[in-house]
């Protein structure tokens, strides 16, 4: 059963709930369920495709939140964008428990899950964003495969040169190079049809 929203709130209560959340306020928590729980579950649902598993989903992701309130940081951005990544990084591990090791493409899940992201975030401007996310979803399908995994996860997941370089076993100076041709190669093709 899909969670419907019966508080309307301001990214500023957001993240003020899940400060009290922090210090264990129960009744900040449900109200910060409430406020948000319509916007992970769609976001889930994009990302895992049935409402059954979004529904585990969210559970999880709300329990993650609860526990790891306290690492959220106002000043690095709003505190539905910190929620909506906990739930996203709930339904890759979901998605990549389900499927056997090696099966599982994991720059196309990282890629849905941003296009789904991205859209939850901007719901007036959500027609022109998917287009334009679906352009780049197919301009990052023509990437070699090591430039689009190595800009994939530098972006989508944030990770370090280092960290890139040691997981792909390359030197670093050739994952700066894939990153910055694979974004060059990105913005030609954007410039290139709209």
């Amino acid at each position: 059963m899909r969670p419907r929203a019966s508080l309307n709130a301001e990214p500023g209560q957001i993240s003020a709930w899940l400060q009290a959340v922090a210090a264990g306020d129960q009744r900040a928590f449900r109200r910060l369920y409430q406020a948000t729980a319509p916007k992970l579950m769609a976001l889930l649902i994009r990302i895992l495709g049935t409402e059954e598993a979004a529904e585990d989903a969210l559970q999880d992701a709300f329990v993650k939140i609860w526990q790891k309130a306290g690492s959220y940081a106002p000043e690095r951005g709003s505190g539905l964008t910190w929620m909506l990544t906990v739930a996203r990084y709930q339904a890759l591990d979901m998605l990549r428990r389900r499927r056997p090791m090696g099966s599982i493409d994991d720059t196309s899940v990282e890629t849905n899950a941003a296009l789904a992201e991205r859209a939850a975030l901007q719901p007036e401007n959500h027609e022109e964003t998917m287009q334009t996310l679906t352009r780049i979803q197919d301009y990052l399908g023509d990437l070699p495969r090591d430039q689009r995994r190595a800009l994939m996860l530098a972006y989508f997941r944030g990770m370090p040169y280092r960290e890139l370089a040691q997981r792909l076993r390359v030197p670093e100076a050739t994952i700066k190079t894939w990153v910055r041709r694979g974004l060059a190669r990105l913005r030609e093709r954007l410039k290139e049809r709209p």
